[in-house]
This record gives C-alpha cells, sequence and structure tokens, in this order.
C-alpha cells in the first residue's frame, strides 16, 4: 500500500479533526493519545454542553475574535469556516443550534453528542486509534522520514507528522517541537477572572450587571456582562478582558487597579439629573430603597454605602457632596485586582508556536517540512464563545488535508 504514513499526536479537537480529514483524503493516520481518554476537552467544555462554534459566519470577522493569530487565521478561515463547521456536523447526524449570545451548541446539548461523532467519524476513515501513547522523542531521519519513541520503547515512524498537542501550559508541551526546531512563545494564561478582596464587591456574589470594565494601566477596556463571585468577578466582560490583555496582566503580575462604571450607557450629568428628580419625586424615602435603574436592589444599596451615605439617609436630605460622591461610585468604581482564577475548566493560554515560523495555507512548519501543526499549540487563542474550537477544527482540517496531498 502506497498511500502516506502520517501519525499525529494529541487526541483533542484538533488533533482528531486533522486525522479525520487526512484518512478521509486516503492517507494512513495513526493517532496517538497520551492519556486514557480522547477529547477530554471536548467532553468538559461549556459545562459539559460543548460550545462547538459561534454563529458569525463571515470569516474576516471571526478572525477579529483572536487576540493572538487574527491575521493568520484569515486565509484558513476562507478554506473552513464556522459554517463549513455546521454544515460538517449536519452531515454527520448532529445539528447545532444558536443561542442569543451567537454560541452554537448541539442540539442535544450534551457534548458527548460530539464525542461521538468525532470518535465514529474517525473509526469510519480508518483512523488507528492509540491511548496511553507518550511520546518520549521525536527525530527526523536521514530519508525524511519522522522517527517516533514511545514511553516503553516501542518505535513508529511516519512520512508526514502533526502535532496536535494543546495548550502550553508548560514549556514542556511544546518540547517536540523545539526538538524540531521550533520556538515557543512563553506561554501565560488566558480566560481567566480577577480576584478582588474587596468586601462590600464580594457580599453581592451571584449579581450580575452590564458595565463597562477598564484597566488604564494596561489600556484596556471592555463592555457587558458582569458577573460577582464569591472571589471577585467574572462574566463575558472580563473574561474577553483577560484575553485581549493576557500578555500584560500577566506583566502586572495580576495585581492592578480595575475600574467599574456600572451603568454606562449614562454621564454624570444624566445620573445627577435622575437624583433630582428622586429628591422631588421621592424625598421622604430612603435612598437605599429607590434603586437607580437597571441595577438591582443590592447592588444599588451596596454603592449608596461604599459612597459614605448612611442607610437611613432619605432623598431629600442628599447633599451636592454626596451627589457626587455617588456618582462618581456609579461611573468609576475602583478595585484593587489582586490575583486571577481559572474560568471553571477551560483553561486557556496564550504563547505556544511562533506564528511565523507556520505557513499557514496549509499548516505546514516552514523550519522542518513535513511537520504540521494544528489547534492551541499554536500561538493562537480566542475569546470565549466557541473561538477557540473553531480554530482547532479549521487548522485541524487544513493541516489534515494538506498531509493528505
Amino acid at each position: 500500500m502506497n498511500s502516506r504514513q502520517i501519525i499525529v499526536v494529541g487526541g483533542g479537537a484538533a488533533g482528531f479533526f486533522a486525522a479525520i480529514a487526512a484518512a478521509e483524503a486516503g492517507a494512513d493516520v495513526t493517532l496517538l493519545e497520551k492519556t486514557s481518554r480522547f477529547l477530554e476537552k471536548v467532553r468538559i467544555s461549556g459545562g459539559g454542553r460543548c460550545n462547538v462554534t459561534h454563529s458569525l459566519f463571515e470569516p474576516r470577522e471571526f478572525a477579529t475574535r483572536y487576540p493572538r493569530g487574527e491575521r493568520a487565521l484569515l486565509s484558513p478561515f476562507q478554506k473552513f469556516s464556522a459554517r463549513d463547521t455546521v454544515d460538517w456536523f449536519a452531515a454527520r447526524g448532529v445539528k447545532l443550534k444558536t443561542e442569543s449570545d451567537g454560541r452554537m451548541f448541539p442540539v442535544t446539548d450534551s457534548s458527548e453528542t460530539i464525542v461521538n461523532c468525532l470518535a465514529n467519524a474517525a473509526q469510519n476513515a480508518g483512523v488507528k486509534l492509540r491511548l496511553n501513547c507518550t511520546v518520549e522523542a521525536v527525530a527526523k531521519n536521514a530519508d525524511g522520514k519522522f522517527e517516533l519513541v514511545l514511553s516503553g520503547g516501542e518505535k513508529i515512524s511516519g512520512d508526514k507528522l502533526l502535532l496536535a498537542t494543546g495548550g502550553c501550559r508548560a514549556a514542556a508541551a511544546g518540547q517536540m517541537a523545539v526538538s524540531l526546531g521550533h520556538t515557543i512563545e512563553s506561554p501565560v494564561p488566558s480566560l481567566f477572572t480577577f480576584q478582588i478582596e474587596t468586601p462590600w464587591l464580594r457580599s453581592l456574589a451571584g449579581v450580575s450587571a452590564d458595565a463597562e470594565v477598564s484597566v488604564p494601566i494596561a489600556k484596556l477596556r471592555e463592555r457587558g456582562p458582569l458577573l460577582v463571585t464569591h472571589w471577585g468577578l467574572s462574566g463575558p466582560a472580563i473574561l474577553k478582558m483577560s484575553a485581549w490583555g493576557a500578555r500584560s496582566l500577566h506583566d502586572l503580575d495580576y495585581k492592578f487597579p480595575l475600574f467599574v462604571n456600572w451603568l454606562p450607557e449614562l454621564n454624570e450629568e444624566k445620573i445627577t439629573q435622575q437624583f433630582q428628580a428622586r429628591r422631588e419625586s421621592a424625598g421622604a424615602k430612603l435612598l437605599v430603597n429607590v434603586p437607580l435603574f437597571p441595577l438591582t436592589a443590592r447592588l444599588w444599596e451596596q454603592l449608596v454605602l461604599a459612597a459614605g451615605i448612611a442607610r437611613d439617609a432619605r432623598w431629600a436630605a442628599l447633599t451636592r457632596a454626596q451627589s457626587q460622591a455617588l456618582a462618581r461610585k456609579i461611573l468609576r468604581s475602583e478595585f484593587s485586582v489582586t490575583g486571577k482564577s481559572l474560568n471553571k475548566d477551560e483553561f486557556v493560554t496564550c504563547g505556544g508556536v511562533k506564528l511565523g515560523e507556520v505557513n499557514f495555507q496549509t499548516m505546514e512548519s516552514k523550519i522542518c517540512p513535513g511537520l504540521f501543526f494544528a489547534g492551541e499549540l499554536l500561538d493562537i487563542d480566542g475569546i470565549t464563545g466557541g473561538f477557540n474550537f473553531q480554530a482547532a477544527w479549521t487548522t485541524g482540517f487544513v493541516a489534515g488535508n494538506s498531509m493528505a496531498k
């Protein structure tokens, strides 16, 4: 048999998609996974529902959702876009649905649907699937073949090698790429939440608001849903900011002042006008009992108290100084961020194989012919919402088809 012998290292989303694409194009594919289960990250993502992709179907617009990798991904997205992902799964019996924020999930709301679909597609295409296979060493021999030494001493070889070993949470994860001549951009976390010790904020755990958050020292600003947690702040606004600011916030050792505007639709003048209207219409009522829309009662009460206004103060008695202090607290609450926490189990890192060392038309190494890359091992990461999986499907698809040629 004359077909190309392809070895894929990494049994996650990108590795599976590449293996399937290559095998369906006629290649002889062996997929190695070092743990005892394939597709573990797919299984736990999106709270066990698997956020497969995002309904932003215009490739150029889609690419703008990657703090690292936007330009590199333009060409791959022309070859395999979010719409192609939807069609790919539909052709294999899995329908996706779109939620109000654009995230797409299987209609079953179960990640097992995606895991089973990928496993079946790989088996049907003839991919040889091997678990508990750790690669100890890799080298390219004189006749251009890749020789891999597995734990236990077994040796296997292939004409083409794809590395899809996932995010470089530790530099060791990129060791195989380094041994074949590549450079790793140092890994730092992306997609994390902020730890804040401020007691009045923590007392609001569970409260959410549409707010604007900013870190002027790092020139970062985001607007969107904000969630108060037992340890500080989370929600899409914080997660997006953590992705765009991954390197600058790491350089600040995750200690920096954060400003929250709880009513980004209003300015100080409009807020002061609302206070005046309440002085006239609800003068006898307690300030803490009459919130400004759309702030929740709990959040409003804490903002009033944090502005130094007594709990028994009435609207009619609100002084000009108190009015200014409360408006400032609403528009620019300042918090000291003291560290970061992981977002659920979704570990995303920025860092990985340097993008300039890879040809994104094919996903082949520019340094080591016959070596290919896909997924998070590359220095690519998207904001939350299905973008990281789409980068895995796309780079896997392009790599798999290129290797089979």
